[in-house]
């Protein structure tokens, strides 16, 4: 319980509850169960109620707080301080990766992703979605495969493009950038250069550059590339790899009203998937010398560990399954999940400390397994926290009886409508 209580001390939690104005002074609401019961019952069980957030509370708290007492309590200023609890999870907490490649060259390597999660349809003008009559967010991610820490967090409707998340400038000095397609573009790739940095894209299905040198010689009558447009010629081509240079022409950024074009030459390079009979195509602007074709497939699988992460959210968390028509309510459950998750990470760091040298730990595995206790971690987490519960037939009592006097139950509703014809 120590591990936990360090990660996230309960006077920090009181304090920047109080500077943000999440808790009034008299502290009615006990803030660092009220986080725990969040972080722990977004974890334990099949599907996630508001209901059940309160009565993982009361189960913990030494006084338990009514349904409206805790609903009055779910505000956007409350999402934000969820926001704020992420982000110093982050800079606590590593992230796995598997990393095989040397890239010791490069001070970090950074992964940028992002992912769409469903909403409910009345949600659909404050989370515009691709599709009418749908709502949706879009969560991204700028994750540091070398620190394994996720820098940036950012939440938007699902049109939101996640290029426009991606700001080039001097902090891409000597970091290496993996990219997938939704953030392809050639003036972006540029910047990164120009301002130092590396990457490595998949090539978009529609580009098709013109090749202005092979940086890898053929014996025999191999077919010459120069001054051929890539695509062109692949489907004549039946080498392992290809290793080329590219010329690309891109529009730069508006100045003065205008927006000049532009060439600028990249690396293109293939491997060879024998059984789709084609090439998984990059471009960078990585040298030859410092890495052959086979290091750059490598190096993008890095990628990888950013999907299993989404994955990870959206089947033992349910991340893309909010049954709410409230946005500051589906924020605050988002941040909840990834509060759950950053705990499940640092509780695995533990075990793997505490556990024999070849014991192995799958994620997906000890994320079922966290949840699988989530509910006891919390009991006792409240036990070393010093909260002393109600007793549980009190608790029982609180939590099943009728709330609304005005919302007859099912057994009321059918005597009532059964009565006339039995006095008939």
């Amino acid at each position: 319980m120590r591990r936990l209580t360090t990660l996230f001390p309960s006077e920090f939690l009181e304090e920047h509850a109080e500077e943000l104005g999440v808790v009034e002074r008299d502290r009615k609401l006990q803030i660092p169960v009220f986080v725990w019961a969040f972080v722990f019952g977004f974890a334990a069980g099949e599907r996630r109620t508001l209901a059940g957030f309160r009565r993982s509370y009361n189960s913990t708290a030494d006084e338990p707080i009514s349904p409206g007492g805790f609903y009055q309590r779910l505000t956007p200023t409350l999402a934000e301080y969820f926001r704020d609890l992420v982000e110093h999870g982050l800079d606590e907490v590593a992230v796995p990766d598997t990393v095989d490649v040397d890239i010791d060259r490069f001070s970090d390597v950074m992964i940028a992703d992002g992912t769409v999660l469903r909403l409910h349809e009345f949600l659909a003008d404050q989370f515009e979605a691709r599709h009418e009559e749908q709502a949706g967010a879009k969560l991204h991610l700028l994750h540091n495969a070398t620190e394994q820490t996720i820098e940036r967090i950012d939440v938007t409707d699902e049109k939101a493009h996640d290029s426009t998340l991606f700001k080039t400038g001097s902090w891409l000095e000597n970091r290496l950038v993996l990219f997938d397609l939704a953030y392809f573009k050639y003036r972006r790739f540029a910047r990164i250069d120009e301002n130092g940095g590396s990457f490595v894209s998949r090539l978009k299905q529609n580009a098709n550059p013109v090749i202005t040198d092979e940086l890898r010689e053929w014996r025999g009558r191999a077919i010459p590339l120069e001054g051929k447009q890539l695509r062109d010629v692949l489907d004549d081509l039946d080498r392992t790899y290809i290793d080329v240079e590219v010329e690309v022409e891109f529009k730069r950024g508006p100045y003065n009203g205008t927006r000049s074009l532009d060439t600028k030459r990249f690396r293109v390079v293939g491997v060879r998937d024998e059984d789709a009979d084609d090439y998984h195509l990059y471009v960078t602007n990585l040298s030859r010398e410092e890495f052959f074709p086979a290091d750059l497939a490598q190096i993008y699988r890095c990628r990888w560990e950013v999907e299993l992460l989404f994955r990870e959210l959206k089947t033992q968390y349910d991340l893309d399954e909010f049954d709410t028509s409230n946005e500051h309510v589906v924020k605050i459950l988002l941040y909840a999940a990834l509060l759950s998750l950053l705990v499940s990470r640092d509780l695995l760091d533990l075990v793997t400390e505490q556990a024999d040298d070849e014991l192995v730990f799958p994620p997906e595995r000890w994320a079922a397994t966290f949840r699988s206790h989530a509910q006891l971690i919390l009991h006792e987490l409240g036990e070393h926290l010093g909260y002393s519960p109600p007793p549980l037939l009190e608790r029982l009592i609180e939590d099943a009886q009728k709330i609304h006097k005005q919302r007859p139950i099912l057994q009321e509703t059918l005597a009532t409508a059964t009565q006339p014809r039995c006095e008939s």
